[in-house]
């Protein structure tokens, strides 16, 4: 079933509600202080070293930074659908053209980092519009947004692809093309369209959002698309990095469930990503409005190219909502919250999963944070998202005495409202209740009952019968700047998540 929406130009409102509802009072801004791409190869040196991090840089909002003449101090900031390339000492992050209160030039911006936390602007991968993909949308009657949207990025040998997202005011006019390059900094070279999508008739999914897995198997498959029919996978040619058949589109792997008719939100910004250790393949998937409801869901399966299923057992491609949702907006005690926590990029480094996405203040909804947090798995395989963010932490044994005491505790909750930025005007916040782990096992609080642990798991059964799993870790309490407490992470006997921080 073909989704029906009249919301398929997202993100033209998104980064032109970005750029001038946000904050009209600040200066306009100028050239960006370093173009980047286009044969300007960013300097190899960097700001960045091995020392402390300053956690007092690192605020929720920024609006004395956004303007593009200070692109040097942007950091993690202005970051929307980030893919992440881990290389050498180095993990580079690529992202959507936006920034909070201006307008900015395209090319897709290009940061880097060495501890997940500090991220330094590198530059531009393009000097402006990609022109085979500009050129496609004009001939078919559009004009191209001047923002090139979510890219991906990944090294084949020793060539580094990277593929754009360009779209137009123009309904489902949109292209996804490839650039290579030799560094990772550029300079980037068009090398043509990878797969298009047209305002026509046709049952076909956006052509944005790409991402890319290189099976076991050597074989290459691109996951794209955002509302209208889903998501689609798409063989790729393994040598050249274009669709493997001229024209091809691909079909169908994921879709959402509909309520009265009415699509129950928006599904884009899939990433695939395998894990050896479970011989899986992952697809997350972003659901929901950006700047408000964004969670993600999770598949898995046997093969790059599919088909994927939920924890339920549902087949992904079936109209159903998928479960778990291991991340969504959120909120702790004396704070705003997060909310627009999606797209995820996920990426493996030193023997660690991560994920990275975009987080907006629950204070303003048009800040765009990178969050990065640490991916762990159920003893099953199933990935769990920590409740804080990253924060260069040494992950050493959590001992059974230390949990005992006051703790805060968020159920990932979901409310359907289909629809979407129409509609999806309230983030749904999961808030967090107060519990306590008492000495012995039991449970008191908002909810009560007993727990037990054997590192790093904490197993609680809860006075309705329901069980939990949960993941133990050390960590940083960023709501209330505290370096050093202890976390948990798991799913609940209903694939619901739970998270958990000690106060």
């Amino acid at each position: 079933m073909k989704i029906k929406t009249r919301h398929i130009i997202h993100y033209f409102l998104l980064l032109f509600a970005t750029a001038i509802l946000s904050c009209k009072g600040d200066d306009d801004g100028g050239t960006p202080i370093n173009p980047g791409g286009g044969g300007v190869t960013p300097k190899d040196s960097t700001t960045l070293d091995d020392g402390p991090v300053d956690f007092s840089k690192l605020k929720d909002t920024y609006g004395e930074l956004a303007s593009p003449t200070l692109t040097s101090q942007w950091a993690h900031y202005n970051v929307h659908d980030p893919s992440y390339l881990v290389e050498d000492d180095f993990t580079w992050c690529y992202n959507t053209d936006v920034a909070f209160g201006h307008d900015i030039r395209p090319g897709i911006q290009i940061r880097r980092s060495k501890n997940l936390v500090e991220w330094e602007f590198v530059g531009w991968a393009f000097p402006g519009l990609p022109t085979k993909g500009a050129n496609f949308i004009r001939a078919n009657g559009g004009e191209p947004f001047n923002a090139l949207w979510a890219p991906y990025i990944l090294k084949v040998g020793n060539e580094y692809r990277l593929y754009y997202s360009l779209s137009s005011a123009t309904p489902r006019l949109s292209v996804i093309g490839l650039a290579t390059a030799t560094s990772p900094k550029g300079p980037f070279i068009e090398k043509g369209l990878v797969v298009t999508s047209l305002n026509n008739g046709t049952v076909q999914t956006n052509a944005i959002d790409p991402t890319v897995i290189v099976g076991e198997d050597g074989t290459h498959w691109m996951y794209y698309g955002s509302a209208w029919d889903g998501i689609y996978k798409l063989e790729l040619n393994a040598s050249t990095g274009l669709s493997r058949l001229n024209e091809d589109k691909g079909v169908r792997v994921a879709q959402r469930a509909f309520t009265g008719g009415v699509v129950n939100g928006n599904i884009e910004g899939a990433e695939i990503i395998y894990n050896p250790e479970f011989n899986k393949y992952y697809l997350f998937i972003a659901y929901d409005w950006l700047q408000t409801k964004y969670n993600v869901r999770v598949g898995r399966s046997d093969n790059p190219n599919g088909p994927f299923f939920d924890a339920l057992g549902n087949n992904m491609n079936e109209e159903k909502d998928d479960q778990p949702m291991i991340l969504a907006p959120y909120r702790f005690q004396g704070h705003g919250g997060w909310q627009g926590v999606s797209h995820p990029g996920v990426f493996e480094k030193g023997g660690n999963f991560y994920i990275g996405h975009q987080g907006r203040p629950g204070v303003n909804s048009y800040y765009m944070v990178m969050h990065t947090r640490q991916l762990f798995w159920t003893e099953d395989g199933w990935p769990l998202v920590s409740c804080q963010r990253f924060a260069t932490e040494e992950e050493t044994a959590v001992e059974e005495s230390e949990l005992v005491g006051n703790w805060e505790q968020i159920t990932l909750n979901y409310n359907t409202v289909p629809g979407y930025a129409n509609e999806q005007t309230n983030p749904d916040f999961s808030d967090s209740e107060a519990i306590t782990l008492e000495q012995g096992g039991t449970l008191s609080g908002a909810t009560t009952g007993t727990w037990s642990y054997q590192s790093p798991w904490l197993s609680i059964i809860y006075a309705n019968g329901t069980t939990a799993k949960l993941r133990v870790e050390r960590g940083r309490d960023w709501e209330n700047e505290v370096p050093n407490t202890i976390l948990f992470t798991g799913l609940n006997d209903q694939f619901v998540a739970v998270w958990g921080k000690k106060v």
